[in-house]
């Protein structure tokens, strides 16, 4: 058991690292960025299909600007430049998630929201009233 105490904690350190604000917020956002492919895995596994959910873009870009914000500490241009663009097509997404689901119709009848541009309702089958742009 000593050489798993050695191996938690060794030298004053814990897991071998020397830790700081820096390397807190760097570890968040390598396990931020890590965690949306549960995120992923899970929504897909649910619904037998490939899906992935807002929470997985959120994830991705708060994970990228958490290690975007270390690699700029760093002062790494490799690591800088890895995540410097990668929060545009997070955001973009996000955008198109977002009008997307605004641009739902709920069904008059059963109040089932309804895809885009529906002419019936897929829950109930009622005609969905046409929707000018």
């Amino acid at each position: 058991m000593d050489w798993l105490t050695q191996l938690v904690w060794h030298n004053g350190k814990l897991l071998g690292i020397d830790w700081s604000v820096w390397k807190i917020i760097g570890w968040l956002g390598n396990a931020t960025f890590f965690s949306r492919f549960f995120v992923q895995w899970y929504a897909t596994e649910k619904k037998k299909q490939v899906v992935v959910p807002t929470a997985f873009w959120w994830l991705s870009l708060t994970g990228s600007l958490l290690l975007l914000t270390y690699s700029l500490h760093q002062e790494d241009s490799v690591f800088i430049f890895a995540y410097l663009f990668t929060w545009i097509p997070y955001i973009r997404n996000l955008i198109i998630h977002r009008r997307h689901k605004n641009a739902h119709v709920d069904c008059p009848n059963c109040g089932k929201s309804c895809p885009p541009q529906s002419n019936f309702c897929p829950n109930c089958g009622a005609r969905l009233a046409a929707v000018t742009a």
